[in-house]
């Protein structure tokens, strides 16, 4: 009878399964650049990306890589990868023709619409300078970076594409690291002197992170120090831009490495006040600074307010911090305090993995150093994927149940979600520092009934960043802020898939975009995927 009822609990779950590469045919490998010197940005990449470049409703995929810096020359040339949905379940690498190779040391991938001609750009940091890439409309991309005024000399890891002024245009925050060059790397070794590994980034210097506001005509002027952000050096690393109060201005939560985490609030006029202290979201419970990596916002319990997410190293547990209003969060991991205790996040994000109807939370892990076994007991190097659903009572964690790959270790660091099937349920895609990417097929999801959007502006920011979407379904109402980054390095899907469970209709749809306007949709179809314009609403897919 217990056989009987495992097998029927298999067959109900949602599974994800590993694509392998000769089913895929994406062969890159991400090469971290290794070395005896324990150089510290060989263990902190990369970023992958789901995007549709070519505007054929299929998500193509990106992958960056390392590259020649001030202490590593590539024994043979490396590159970032572009690889072409082919609509079969295969992949083309298209990198050489499309242009957008990279060629400097990567850490992470943006992709964005940002000058609104209807192709979706590519923002790439960097360890040295970053790269700009837009999309010229023909399959390929040209380098704009110099005119376009975005290089940020130094180290930069997560970007974020947000409209910070809602004037309709696509602003860029972009998250800096630690001050480093390869002088810059103190000896760090075991007790007995003999072997190196990787510095903790306590030993280094913050550096103010950059935010870059869009005049509309191609370039961007540097605002970093009148807005107020540069005012707070950091150790940056993820960032999602939300709104956390409810003003219809975007927020910036900003997770940093040894050192209080940022929440950046958007006051108007160009200006943001950091006020992570007095929100509860700058330091653990013990008063102390934690290693915040990949970060993430959805209001994961209903009640009308963005809840953020932050995914610390081993042994200071991740945080999912509760909006209490009035600019307060509390901190209520619950389940996931000890599932994660002795594991390092960095990618994550909230998504509708079943099609329910409310977020849950999908965790990439891997520790950054890989002599920690011999160190510290029970914390090991590769670790698992975790999956946590959403039981409208807390987040349980379902990874056991969930797929083979959640048996498997993995020196996981960026994750992105989207459709890449197009099937109605959200895929995963994971970056892997020094070995093959993941990408994972979501396997049931779309048992339950779905409604997808693709939301295309005409007034408010090509990306719609900042959109709340309503959706009734019967007596139930359920909202989704569409946020701006989130995760770590990487970038989404930019449709959105609303979830209705085994309801057999879905009563309507209701967008209120950036600029203001309203558009309420009714008698739509489940299952398929809709263009919805701003002020015209629904359109053929």
């Amino acid at each position: 009878m217990k056989s009987v009822v495992f097998v029927l609990a298999l067959l109900l779950s949602v599974v994800f399964e590993e694509v392998p590469p000769q089913t895929s045919k994406i062969t890159w490998v991400h090469n971290n650049a290794q070395s005896a010197d324990r150089q510290l940005p060989e263990t902190v990449g990369a970023g992958c990306a789901f995007l549709d470049y070519d505007n054929d409703g299929w998500m193509d995929i990106y992958f960056v890589n390392s590259g020649p810096s001030d202490f590593f020359t590539p024994a043979t040339p490396l590159k970032n990868a572009l690889y072409r949905n082919n609509g079969n379940g295969t992949f083309t690498d298209v990198t050489h023709k499309a242009g957008v190779a990279g060629g400097k040391f990567g850490m992470g991938v943006a992709a964005a619409d940002f000058d609104a001609d209807g192709f979706v750009d590519l923002y790439i940091t960097n360890y040295g300078s970053n790269i700009l890439y837009r999309n010229n409309g023909n399959g390929t991309f040209t380098d704009v970076t110099d005119k376009a005024g975005v290089a940020s000399p130094g180290w930069s890891t997560c970007a974020t594409w947000f409209d910070f002024d809602n004037d309709g245009r696509l602003d860029l925050f972009v998250s800096s690291f630690v001050f480093y060059d390869k002088s810059q790397n103190p000896l760090c070794t075991d007790a007995t002197l003999k072997r190196r590994y990787y510095c903790v980034p306590r030993l280094f210097k913050p550096t103010p992170s950059r935010l870059f506001r869009n005049t509309g005509n191609g370039t961007f002027q540097d605002v970093s120090r009148d807005s107020g952000i540069a005012a707070h050096p950091g150790k940056s690393f993820g960032a999602v831009a939300t709104d956390v109060n409810n003003d219809g201005l975007m927020d910036l939560f900003v997770a940093n490495d040894t050192m209080p985490n940022f929440l950046f609030v958007n006051k108007g006029g160009g200006k943001f006040e950091e006020i992570g202290l007095a929100a509860g979201v700058a330091y653990g419970e013990a008063g102390r600074p934690r290693s915040g990596m990949g970060v993430d916002a959805a209001d994961y319990d209903g009640d009308g307010w963005q809840d953020l997410f932050v995914a610390n190293i081993d042994h200071e547990f991740f945080s999912l911090y509760h909006n209490d209003k009035e600019l307060i969060f509390t901190d209520q991991p619950g389940e996931i305090a000890p599932a994660t205790q002795l594991l390092s996040g960095w990618g994550l994000k909230f998504f509708d993995y079943d099609n329910d109807g409310d977020p849950d939370l999908f965790l990439v892990n891997g520790h950054p150093d890989d002599m920690i076994e011999s160190r510290i007991p029970r914390v090991r190097h590769k670790e698992p994927l975790l999956l946590f659903e959403n039981t409208g009572r807390g987040f349980k964690d379902v990874s056991a149940n969930s797929g083979a790959v959640f048996g498997k270790m993995f020196s996981g660091r960026g994750m992105a979600v989207g459709d890449f099937d197009n099937d109605g349920d959200a895929d995963v895609l994971t970056s892997n520092n020094g070995e093959p990417p993941l990408l994972l097929r979501n396997h049931g999801g779309n048992k339950n009934n779905w409604v997808g959007l693709n939301l295309v502006a005409t007034k408010s920011n090509s990306a719609a960043v900042g959109a709340v979407i309503t959706w009734q379904v019967g007596a139930v109402k359920r909202t989704r802020l569409r946020t701006g980054g989130g995760s770590y390095l990487s970038s989404h899907d930019p449709r959105e898939i609303l979830g209705v469970g085994a309801a057999a209709k879905i009563d309507s749809i209701e967008i209120r975009w950036p600029s203001g306007a309203t558009d309420r949709i009714t008698n739509l179809p489940l299952n398929k995927y809709i263009k919805v314009v701003e002020g015209a609403g629904q359109s053929k897919s």
